[in-house]
């Protein structure tokens, strides 16, 4: 979706909004449109859709002085957030980073990106993309249960993603986040017990459920995965991070992008888009697709005894995410700590950790 001869640029010395009302003034969009509205001004905005998660994405389109038809857009950021969720600027400088000098570079299906704008000091980013869905697209819910189908053909764009390895080097900014994750506790030991006792961890067993066990997993696993090739990890690609095209599939949602081996998203993808029986079903005969697609790219993998084992262990880095996760519908996160935490349960991947 996005023109590999056009990276985002990025719009210097423009104030990043931080209300819905700042990001959609027509001053300030003509400045941060400026490239594609050959320096027009705007004459009017109309907005097309409001989308509020933890970030808020805002679909809008724009008539510039001197054309005839709207241009249609989707701005991404942090707008309006209380000060606990702010904290997590930092995630949008990296997605804007990332289209700002990755998304280009790689064959990995993206939104194409006109713009960035990014505070550092802050720190905080704003992208601002086209419109997909008024190009054809259809976005996937977070809840959308994937086919084995699907989830092979997204694997295919995750595996383009990791054949990019080498746009690692003199990126210092892509770094590891799993045991960042793990030494932080951005969730306190005691709190996420509560919470896996409580409605998410519900039809868990106890072992699953116990916070303490889950820490040390993912510190475990940080370990694991350091000595692993690594390559660009997305981070977080369940289905509501996946757009449908008559193309294929591809991706959104770079916040957590980060440096890692290739078992994190495949073991957090299959387990996160498939409901627990299909996953069951499929994921051997998925991951030997990943397998085979990712050595005709020239990634990094091992055999397939190898990786069967790194995936089952693997699944603690998605399941731990969900489990900290509090700023989401709490019925999108109970569906995702059930999909992970029961992956994590037939894997027995505390015990494959040394736990």
């Amino acid at each position: 979706m996005h023109d590999a001869t056009a990276p985002a640029v990025n719009v210097e010395g423009l104030v990043v909004p931080t209300t819905l009302e700042a990001a959609l003034d027509p001053v300030w969009l003509s400045a941060a449109l400026a490239r594609v509205g050959n320096g027009g001004k705007i004459r009017g905005v109309e907005v097309l859709e409001v989308i509020r998660t933890v970030a808020t994405k805002v679909r809008f389109a724009v008539l510039f002085e001197g054309q005839d038809a709207p241009q249609a857009f989707c701005l991404k950021g942090f707008l309006d957030v209380d000060a606990a969720t702010a904290k997590g600027g930092a995630t949008t400088v990296l997605e804007a980073d990332f289209y700002r000098d990755i998304a280009a570079r790689i064959a990995v299906r993206t939104p194409p990106c006109v713009s960035t704008i990014i505070d550092r000091a802050a720190p905080w980013g704003v992208v601002i993309m086209r419109d997909l869905i008024t190009a054809g697209a259809r976005f996937c819910s977070a809840l959308e249960a994937f086919s084995a189908d699907q989830a092979a053909q997204s694997l295919g764009q995750i595996a383009l993603l990791h054949a990019a390895r080498g746009l690692l080097e003199g990126r210092p900014w892509i770094a590891p986040r799993i045991a960042t994750l793990a030494a932080a506790q951005y969730v306190p030991q005691p709190l996420l017990q509560e919470l896996l006792d409580g409605k998410r961890g519900e039809g868990l067993p106890a072992r699953t459920r116990d916070a303490g066990l889950l820490i040390a997993g993912m510190t475990a696993l940080a370990g694991e995965d350091a000595r692993r090739p690594q390559t660009l990890v997305h981070g977080d690609c369940h289905a509501g991070n996946i757009f449908q095209t008559d193309d294929g599939p591809g991706l959104i949602d770079w916040q957590l992008l980060q440096k890692g081996s290739w078992v994190l998203d495949v073991a957090y993808h299959i387990n996160a888009v498939c409901d627990v029986a299909v996953a069951e079903r499929e994921e051997r005969r998925l991951l030997a697709h990943y397998l085979e697609i990712a050595r005709g790219l020239g990634c990094e993998v091992p055999p397939e005894a190898a990786a069967w084992a790194a995936y089952r262990a693997s699944v603690v880095y998605g399941y731990y995410l969900w489990s900290i996760t509090r700023r989401v519908d709490p019925a999108i996160t109970n569906v995702f700590v059930n999909r992970l935490g029961s992956a994590v349960t037939r894997h027995e991947s505390f015990r494959l950790l040394g736990l």
